[in-house]
C-alpha cells in the first residue's frame, strides 16, 4: 500500500513540484508529479536570465521538443518543454542514482566496467549525432549511473548545447573541452568523440588527457591492453583528422575491445588479486614448513 503522495512545493502547469534536487547544471532541478498522467518526472527550470530574449527561449524549446522523438536507453527520455513566468523548463524521466564521478571515486575503475560504460555512452552520442545533436560538454560529471548499474546522457545537454555557447562560462558543462574548442573554434561530432574518449581515459587512469598529447593510459594502469591504449589514444587525438570520424565506429571499436576481455577472462583487475593470493599462498606454506620445524625438534629432544 503506498502512502500519501507529499504536499507540492509549488506547481508548474500541472506539475506539482514535490522535492528539490541538486542541480549539476544551470537552474533549479525538481522531483514532480504529473498529474494528467500520474507519473514522478523530473523538471529542470532555467534561470530568468539564462535566455533573456524570446527567440532563445523559443529555439532552446523547439530543440528540447526535437529531442522528444530521440529513444536510445543510454539517453534520459524527454517529455516535454515549455515555458513559465518567462523562465523554459524541461520535463524528463526521472532517475535515481549517481554521477559516473561518484562511481569513479577518485581511483582507476575496472578496466571491463570503464569499458562497458563508454560502450554506453558512445553509443548514445551516435545516436544524437544522427538526430543531428552535438552535445559539447559531456564529463564524468555529465553522465549519471542508474541504480541498475546503467549510463545515462540527460537530454537537457543536447538541447541546450546552443544556449550554453551564448552564455559565460558558469553556465556551460563544457568543462571536458577538445583541444579545438579550447581554442575557441565550434564543437562538432569529433569534438563529442574526444569527450568519450577523455571520459575512459579518467576512468581508467583518473587523469584527463593532455590536448598536446597524451601518454598510453597503460602508462598509469598496468591493467590496461595495449589494444585498448590504441582504441583511447586515437579518440583523444590533438588533431580531430587523426581521431574516429563517427561516434558509431568508436562505440564499434569498444564493444570488439569488451569481447577480448571477456575471452580472455578475468575483469580487469584479476592481476591484484592474483598477487595477493600467491602472496597467501607462500605465508601459509612458510607457516606450516616452521611447524613442522618445530615438532619435529620437540620430538628429537623428548624420544630419549
Amino acid at each position: 500500500m503506498t502512502g500519501p503522495v507529499p504536499a507540492p512545493i509549488g506547481v508548474i502547469g500541472h506539475f506539482n513540484l514535490l522535492e528539490r534536487l541538486e542541480p549539476a547544471g544551470p537552474g533549479e532541478l525538481f522531483r514532480a508529479r504529473d498529474t494528467r498522467l500520474g507519473r514522478t518526472v523530473a523538471i529542470r527550470l532555467l534561470p530568468r536570465d539564462f535566455l533573456p530574449d524570446a527567440a532563445q527561449r523559443a529555439a532552446l524549446i523547439d530543440r528540447a521538443r526535437a529531442l522528444i522523438s530521440l529513444s536510445h536507453p543510454n539517453v534520459t527520455t524527454i517529455f516535454g518543454a515549455d515555458e513559465h513566468e518567462g523562465r523554459v523548463y524541461l520535463v524528463f524521466e526521472f532517475l535515481s542514482g549517481q554521477s559516473l564521478r561518484a562511481e569513479m571515486g577518485g581511483r582507476p575503475m575496472n578496466v571491463r566496467r570503464a569499458v562497458e560504460v563508454a560502450v554506453q555512452i558512445a553509443d548514445a552520442v551516435a545516436d544524437a549525432h544522427a538526430a543531428g545533436f552535438v552535445h559539447g560538454g559531456l564529463s564524468p560529471d555529465s553522465v549519471m549511473i542508474t541504480a541498475k548499474g546503467n549510463a545515462k546522457i540527460p537530454a537537457f545537454e543536447f538541447a541546450a548545447r546552443g544556449g550554453f555557447e551564448q552564455q559565460d562560462g558558469e553556465h556551460r558543462l563544457r568543462d571536458y573541452d577538445s583541444p579545438e574548442e579550447a581554442r575557441g573554434l565550434p564543437a562538432d561530432e569529433r569534438s563529442d568523440i574526444y569527450s568519450v574518449g577523455a571520459v575512459l581515459f579518467e576512468m581508467l587512469t583518473t587523469r584527463r588527457p593532455l590536448h598536446r598529447g597524451a601518454a598510453a593510459p597503460s602508462a598509469a594502469n598496468p591493467h590496461v591492453p595495449r589494444e585498448l591504449d590504441e582504441i583511447v589514444l586515437k579518440a583523444v587525438a590533438p588533431n580531430p583528422d587523426s581521431r574516429y570520424q563517427s561516434a558509431a565506429t568508436y562505440a564499434a571499436e569498444l564493444r570488439s575491445m569488451a569481447a577480448i576481455l571477456d575471452v580472455r577472462g578475468g575483469a580487469g583487475d584479476e592481476e591484484d588479486t592474483a598477487t595477493e593470493s600467491t602472496t597467501v599462498s607462500r605465508v601459509a606454506v612458510t607457516a606450516i614448513v616452521i611447524l613442522a620445524a618445530v615438532v619435529l625438534a620437540i620430538w628429537w629432544f623428548t624420544r630419549g
